[in-house]
């Protein structure tokens, strides 16, 4: 058994449910093969690796040869970890998320992924500064405002909020209630990290 399983976000979107519209992410968890195994003994660890097969080699039969050529036929490669010994799964099988992960609807899980990325921003727009008056006369706009004092002999403070890098961080949403599954399509509610397309991880484990 698995602990949870890599996907690719679609996008969002909206199921009704009890004659309410409830929005939800659509994460797509195909084309995936199991192409290795980590075990206690060699590894300290329990896990399987998976890979991702490009589209254009999607619907052919698994070769051992695309292992030893990842770059060509993998578009991702990643690793999950498993409850128990990995020894009874088989490198090549395809990696069925149903069959390996007991995850049913109405249960929760944490979605972790990659915020997109916004470039450099200021200070407004990247930590909420509301900026200076809008009445006539203040010269402060947008700017950040004071770094120190000068009874610190000019040093800046621990912490101050500066204009900088904006996105592209790593973010988990916790306690998401998986709504449906449809083909090897799961609809989670609300929405999760990343841009469409981008990958996600799906984790059981959830403290609630």
């Amino acid at each position: 058994m698995i602990h949870g399983v890599w996907g690719r976000k679609l996008g969002m979107s909206q199921r009704f449910i009890n004659d309410k519209a409830v929005p939800v992410t659509a994460i797509e968890v195909t084309n995936w093969f199991v192409t290795g195994l980590r075990s206690q003994e060699n590894n300290g660890y329990s896990a399987i690796q998976v890979a991702q097969v490009k589209k254009r080699h999607s619907g052919t039969d698994f070769s051992a040869d695309w292992i030893k050529n990842g770059k060509k036929y993998f578009s991702s490669i990643k690793e999950i970890r498993t409850i128990g010994n990995a020894e009874s799964i088989v490198i090549g099988t395809p990696l069925t998320p149903t069959d390996m992960i007991d995850l049913k609807v109405g249960e929760y899980v944490n979605v972790t992924g990659v915020t997109k990325g916004a470039g450099f921003q200021g200070v407004v727009k990247r930590h909420g500064f509301t900026g200076g008056r809008a009445s006539h006369g203040d010269k402060t706009g947008r700017k950040p405002g004071a770094g120190g004092v000068t009874r610190g002999s000019g040093n800046v403070i621990k912490g101050k909020r500066f204009p900088g890098h904006m996105g592209v961080d790593n973010r988990t949403m916790k306690n998401l209630e998986v709504i449906a599954w449809q083909g090897d399509v799961l609809f989670i509610k609300g929405s999760i990290p990343g841009k469409s397309h981008s990958l996600v991880f799906v984790n059981k484990n959830v403290a609630r």
